[in-house]
């Protein structure tokens, strides 16, 4: 037994259906009160019935009875008004600073019949990570379900928000700025999402539009600044892209960040950062006024095609300088155009409406997670192995919350989903 479990039956009512204090008088309910998120009592401005006399005052919750001399309660003047003092196990008598003796409500026999039973099986470990109740998740409800999956969509977008809003204070406010390097963040995936933010961050923008005409300057600058070109080289484009990058670097004075950062271990060769760079270096010469015309646009094949870029021609027959393989087209997935929206601009765009007070802009970040396909990924099957298919990308994004935040968390006391468990069949 655990005293936050004991605070969110008080709080949801999920006691037995007639209660009784210590001293055999019936509790009834009028009103639970409002949760105390600071110092003092659990809740305030309760109204109960105990007995034949209606009370309004305060509730505190303990595990024992005896947590209350423990707390240093007694000496503490904030709980006078304490009216009921509930408790799993009444292991002691308490007496609040001013000598009065509160009413106590033992719930160590007096909770709903099967909630402490289901809240244990959540709680349970499984085998093999998977969906804490997936046994009982299609008995719940389908609107309770996918109600709540669109206030989780919006609060992973808030969480992903954060990240972008970190950007735009270190663009020093520039929307086009930040939005390239979200875009950049992304491109490096989980692993290299760093060193490819290192990378843009390396480069003013007015450099790029410079040398906006020649997508072979643009990659030479890329791959420079990315610290890859200090070495020798036997085959003809990486020495011209040297040669390429020390002009600009002598022109521009740029540093590149060190070339060590970057990670190829554990990388499927076609998100290697070599081609993931001269796919950016596509994007960046095929682009122009890219955050206008994003925020302009609500069509997704018109959005995915300002993410329709290929590695160039060298990379076609190449993972690494140097080294041939067999000639294999290098050009981004539709998949991974997809999660660049998902993953990079609906967050920007959650924030500009966010920044900007527009709920216009809110509203078509939903708009196009809902228009987009839902993402197959491990976390997505096991959603599916329990019966709970995504519609679209705004669910897909939902249940990825649910399942990092709340169900590899335990947090099913914080879930919706989690409170329809704990009263099935209870």
């Amino acid at each position: 037994m655990t005293e936050a479990f004991l605070h969110y039956c008080w709080k949801h009512r999920l006691l037995a259906n007639e209660v009784f204090t210590t001293g055999n008088q019936k509790v009834v309910i009028i009103s639970m009160g409002e949760v105390n998120n600071d110092a003092g009592p659990d809740f305030f401005n309760s109204k109960l019935m105990i007995g034949d006399t209606e009370w309004a005052g305060n509730v505190e919750i303990h595990l024992r009875s005896s947590d209350w001399n423990r707390h240093g309660h007694s000496a503490d003047k904030r709980y006078n008004n304490v009216i009921l003092h509930v408790v799993y196990e009444n292991d002691a008598e308490v007496v609040l600073e001013n000598g009065r003796r509160p009413a106590t409500l033992e719930l160590k026999n007096q909770l709903r019949p099967g909630v402490w039973e289901n809240y244990c099986s959540l709680q349970r470990p499984l085998v093999d990570d998977t969906i804490p109740c997936a046994k009982v998740l299609p008995q719940i409800p389908d609107f309770t379900i996918k109600s709540y999956l669109e206030r989780l969509a919006v609060e992973r977008l808030e969480q992903k928000s954060e990240v972008v809003k970190r950007l735009l204070t270190e663009s020093g406010n520039s929307w086009e700025t930040c939005c390239y390097w979200a875009v950049a963040r992304f491109f490096g995936g989980k692993v290299n999402a760093v060193p490819f933010e290192l990378l843009a961050k390396s480069i003013d923008m007015r450099v790029f539009a410079k040398i906006k005409q020649s997508a072979f300057r643009i990659e030479a600058l890329l791959f420079g600044q990315a610290g890859m070109l200090d070495g020798d080289f036997s085959d003809d484009y990486p020495n011209a892209l040297k040669k390429e990058y020390e002009y600009q670097r002598k022109v521009y004075n740029l540093s590149p960040i060190d070339g060590y950062l970057w990670k190829f271990f554990r990388v499927r060769p076609s998100g290697f950062p070599t081609i993931r760079i001269s796919q950016f270096a596509d994007f960046i010469f095929k682009s122009n006024g890219l955050f206008s015309k994003l925020l302009e646009t609500t069509d997704i094949n018109t959005l995915l095609s300002f993410f329709s870029v290929s590695a160039s021609e060298y990379w076609q027959t190449h993972y690494h300088f140097d080294k041939p393989v067999k000639s294999r087209s290098k050009a981004l997935g539709g998949d991974f155009a997809e999660s660049i929206v998902i993953n990079a601009w609906v967050p920007t765009l959650m924030l500009y409406g966010v920044e900007y007070q527009q709920q216009k802009y809110k509203d078509s970040a939903l708009q196009i997670l809902s228009n987009l396909p839902c993402e197959n990924n491990a976390i997505i099957k096991k959603w599916c192995a329990a019966g709970l298919k995504p519609e679209n990308a705004l669910h897909s994004q939902a249940l990825i919350q649910l399942y990092n935040e709340y169900c590899r968390k335990k947090r099913c006391l914080s879930c919706q989903i989690g409170y329809k468990v704990l009263i099935t069949n209870a």
